[in-house]
């Protein structure tokens, strides 16, 4: 097998000026350096990194990062520097934490009619975004779909986020996750969250799948782990990760209760426990009694509309007919009224944070 490797080419004008900086000042090694009389090349290696530094090299200086998991520990507590041939040196978290945008509330509502377009996303993927302000960045909700399904060219990934729901909106979908058996088949009706950092993989489709997904925040880092192989051999459902635990809810064993709002039934997903409030998710369908105004405290109120029709009412806007595809958010606080609800109304709702209160008006 032949030995093959790469390395960043670096200039200098002084080499003796620029030894001392990448052993003692960044820890690197140092394994070339030549000629012996008068050297103008010297070769390091650490972090993963091989660098060549070369004497009047035709190239720029170049920036380096160095990602760890505590920045300071590295360079005598700077983390930024400069070398003195003139190359950047920047040393940064290797897993920087995930920072919550202030939520730039609005009344928004996008319609399946609209024609949004579909985008190619990761793994081949189709993306339809449901909220394109996304909300000052603190969520992105996408309708995602993968035309003919089979096969899905997907590798064992995780994702810093805060949140994140997968919600099976029409066909199945074949899932496995790190530490939660082997893998299951995800059908239309039920739904999974993804906590934060676990390892997991998509499989196979059917030719119909469509999913709904919420992302907190809107831009999160998706990391490839090319060393997991799942399934995993421990099984543990009830580890946490982040403080949540993953969750497989099922429509079949669910129980069906009042709603926070009268006229309307609710199955609760277990989402809110699990999460321990970080958001709430419900599947709502119509019930007994007629719909009334009110209000909600929630700083994320995100609805899909899975079936049926209604009318939605409030905040001073016109009056909306929304069905099968429509999508919509209410700040806190907006009066409003699902009105007129078609008796197959069935709607998903997902709330930030998950102990959402409500007023009638």
């Amino acid at each position: 097998m032949q030995n093959i490797r790469a390395e960043v080419l670096l200039p200098t004008k002084e080499l003796r000026d620029d030894i001392p900086f990448f052993t003692k000042v960044l820890g690197m090694r140092m394994d070339e350096i030549f000629p012996a009389d008068d050297p103008s090349v010297a070769v390091f290696s650490g972090f993963g990194l091989r660098v060549r530094v070369q004497k009047d090299a035709d190239v720029a200086p170049g920036l380096l990062r160095i990602l760890c998991d505590d920045p300071v520990l590295i360079a005598g507590g700077k983390t930024q520097l400069v070398a003195p041939n003139g190359t950047r040196i920047d040393i940064v978290a290797l897993a920087p934490p995930v920072i919550m945008p202030h939520t730039e509330h609005e009344f928004a509502v996008r319609r399946m009619a609209d024609q949004a377009p579909w985008v190619i996303g990761r793994a081949g993927m189709q993306y339809r975004d449901l909220i394109p302000s996304r909300l000052g960045g603190s969520i992105i909700a996408s309708h995602i779909r993968i035309p003919g399904g089979g096969p899905v060219p997907d590798m064992v990934h995780f994702h810093s986020v805060g949140f994140q729901l997968i919600y099976c909106y029409k066909g199945w979908v074949d899932l496995v996750y790190e530490d939660q058996g082997p893998p299951f088949r995800l059908y239309a009706g039920n739904c999974v969250i993804q906590p934060p950092e676990i390892r997991h993989r998509v499989l196979f489709a059917s030719d119909d799948i469509e999913v709904i997904e919420i992302g907190v925040p809107a831009e999160h880092v998706t990391t490839i782990d090319h060393d997991m192989e799942l399934p995993t051999d421990a099984l543990r459902p009830d580890r946490v990760f982040s403080g949540q635990r993953f969750v497989h809810c099922q429509a079949y064993d669910a129980e069906w209760l009042p709603y926070r709002l009268p006229g309307f039934l609710a199955r609760d997903t277990s989402i809110s426990f699990n999460t321990q409030a970080v958001a709430d998710v419900q599947v709502i369908k119509l019930g007994e009694g007629a719909p009334v105004w009110s209000t909600h405290n929630s700083d994320i109120h995100f609805t899909f509309v899975l079936g049926g029709s209604l009318t939605l009412e409030g905040g001073g806007q016109r009056a909306q007919h929304l069905v099968a595809g429509d999508a919509f958010v209410i700040p806190p606080g907006m009066q409003f009224r699902y009105n007129t609800p078609s008796r197959d109304l069935s709607l998903l709702e997902v709330s930030l944070p998950g102990d959402v209160e409500t007023e009638f008006v």
